[in-house]
């Protein structure tokens, strides 16, 4: 008897899935990783003597199957109840919750491009219709009259991504322009706010607001947690609840679990740290543009960049010469482009310093 071949074994679905591309993990030591948007600067040292504290007997021990410590911190700091939240194995986790508690195969999820280019992935994961509908110009958010108008965007539409500040171009989303887009949406509508600690303005009070909408968080990016993967999603207790029922039985692990509570005890480190990156992204940007580069104003911790004289993918081969690590993204509409992390002040020197060394040449 023949055995099947390995491929007969997997889903149709699965065979033609085209799975996330992730940010390069560079095996090259001394490269300045300036590619996958995490922060320059180490937890505060609470939060690492938080760790070690933590990893004592309770090792052999589950954690906390609902996260309820971490919860109720978080209830505190945003004024609302525990009830509103639901951790996650960093958010991402949390949008794939979303997708299985909110759409059924064949239904739509929808989302703007540029985004985040997780949300594919998701719907063909799921089986469900992809619904991509291009930003305006600059990629800014479209008004609601305006997408009503095009007739492309779907009101009706089971799930809805809107990544805000955007990413990866960075334009920040004013709340009365999400608010808009959330009154008129009938189904779910998360607010992908991975950024939000770098902007100017967030719409959490829209999760408060709207019991459809459903606001994201993470700890990966202002606080520096991205080992640890920590994530959450707020909105109301009904939504929060369905995402409970399906999401993994222990699906955050304990050290960052502490990790994340003695964070939000410890905020005014954090603080003065997004300062820190924010007035870098500033004089970065501002260096670029002196050098011939298009930078659009970022409300995230990074820019994204067009760049002089070469393509961006010769660009991103050039700086990788001289020991500098940023994202280029080959799709159509953004592989002129490229995204740049904000790093340490050494660090963007180091990126500016090969900049005019490439231009030189």
């Amino acid at each position: 008897m023949t055995s099947p071949t390995p491929t007969s074994l997997i889903r149709p679905l699965v065979r033609r899935l085209k799975p996330y591309t992730f940010g390069e993990q560079p095996k090259i030591r001394g490269l300045i990783k300036l590619n996958t948007n995490e922060n320059p600067y180490p937890p505060s040292p609470k939060v690492l003597a938080a760790i070690k504290a933590a990893t004592d007997g309770r090792i052999r021990r589950y954690p906390d199957a609902t996260a309820d410590g971490l919860r109720l911190k978080l209830a505190k700091y945003h004024g609302c109840a525990s009830e509103n939240f639901i951790v996650g194995n960093g958010s991402d986790e949390l949008l794939a919750l979303a997708t299985r508690a909110f759409v059924n195969p064949g239904q739509t999820i929808q989302y703007f491009t540029p985004s985040y280019s997780l949300y594919p992935v998701l719907a063909d994961m799921h089986g469900a219709r992809r619904n991509e509908v291009p930003l305006a110009a600059g990629c800014a958010l479209p008004p609601v009259s305006e997408l009503r108008k095009q007739g492309a965007w779907d009101f009706r539409a089971a799930l809805t991504f809107i990544t805000t500040p955007n990413a990866p171009t960075g334009q920040g989303c004013a709340t009365r322009e999400l608010k808009d887009l959330c009154r008129a949406q009938k189904g779910v509508v998360v607010l992908d706010e991975a950024y939000v600690d770098f902007a100017r303005e967030n719409a959490f009070s829209l999760a408060l607001e709207f019991p459809r909408v459903l606001v994201a968080r993470t700890f990966s990016k202002a606080y520096s947690l991205c080992f640890l993967r920590v994530g959450y999603f707020a909105g109301h207790a009904g939504l929060i609840g369905a995402m409970h029922k399906i999401r993994d039985s222990y699906n955050v692990n304990g050290l960052g679990q502490a990790a994340a509570v003695a964070t939000l005890g410890d905020l005014p480190y954090y603080r003065r740290n997004i300062k820190r990156v924010i007035a870098t992204r500033e004089r970065l940007s501002g260096q670029l543009r002196a050098l011939g580069f298009v930078v659009p104003p970022s409300q995230t911790n990074f820019i994204f960049v067009l760049p002089p004289k070469f393509s961006a993918a010769e660009w991103l081969g050039r700086w990788r010469e001289n020991r500098v690590l940023v994202r280029w993204f080959d799709k159509p509409a953004i592989r002129d482009s490229l995204r740049i992390t904000i790093g340490t002040d050494a660090e963007a020197d180091a990126l500016l310093r090969a900049a005019r060394k490439i231009l030189s040449r």
